[in-house]
């Protein structure tokens, strides 16, 4: 039984994240997120918006870059 699981595992491996690629492969599925923007709002989208000091933007937008090119994230519409 354990050596049917790790055949397994290892016949799947690239669905798995590792150190040099931190986003597992699991290609023909797409998760819809739905965002609830509608009133009443959520609990913290009731938050007034805070400004980010130039530091945590930078680290931010690096962040975003990191999983748009990982396709974790992808822009749609307007700049």
């Amino acid at each position: 039984m354990k050596e049917k699981l790790i055949d397994l595992l290892f016949k799947s491996k690239n669905a798995f994240s590792t150190d040099k690629e931190p986003i597992g492969a699991i290609f023909g599925h797409e998760v819809d997120i739905i965002l609830n923007v509608e009133k009443p709002y959520p609990p913290l989208l009731r938050r007034p918006a805070y400004p980010a000091s130039s530091r945590a933007r930078e680290a931010l937008e690096v962040h975003i870059k990191e999983l748009m090119d990982l396709a974790v994230l992808r822009k749609v519409g307007h700049d």
